[in-house]
């Protein structure tokens, strides 16, 4: 399997995990077990922030994993795949272990920072389609 395939599953792991993160969050809280579990008809009370920003950082996660993995496959079947498209999808990933982290953390534009690398890494597989 290519480098850029492995970052695609590296991803897609990634994407699925981030829900630990707030999960953590949520269980902290007084009441959060019974919360998670039952029908969740009201917003669970007293999470801290960072829960938030880490459900923030999931949403905008799945919001930009169908996007890369389109590039990601079309350069795979297209025969497109090559260096650059493999940096691109290790840049992409990594950036995005960085963007779950510095936005959970608060840091707002670091957190920006991040996601601009993770969009120039795309941004590198998307060139490579057109050469």
């Amino acid at each position: 399997m290519t480098t850029d395939l492995w970052m695609l599953v590296a991803t897609a792991l990634l994407c699925l995990s981030n829900p630990i993160v707030y999960a953590i969050g949520r269980f902290s809280t007084p009441g959060g077990y019974a919360w998670a579990v039952g029908n969740r008809d009201k917003a669970l009370p007293n999470v801290p922030a960072w829960t938030a920003r880490a459900v923030q950082a999931h949403q905008n996660m799945i919001e930009n994993i169908t996007a890369f993995a389109v590039l990601v496959l079309v350069a795979h079947v297209s025969g497109k795949a090559n260096e650059t498209t493999a940096l691109g999808a290790t840049i992409f990933f990594y950036a995005r272990i960085a963007y779950l982290a510095i936005y959970t953390a608060g840091i707002p534009y670091l957190r920006t920072a991040a996601w601009a690398t993770a969009w120039a890494g795309g941004a590198m597989i998307l060139v490579q389609l057109f050469n």
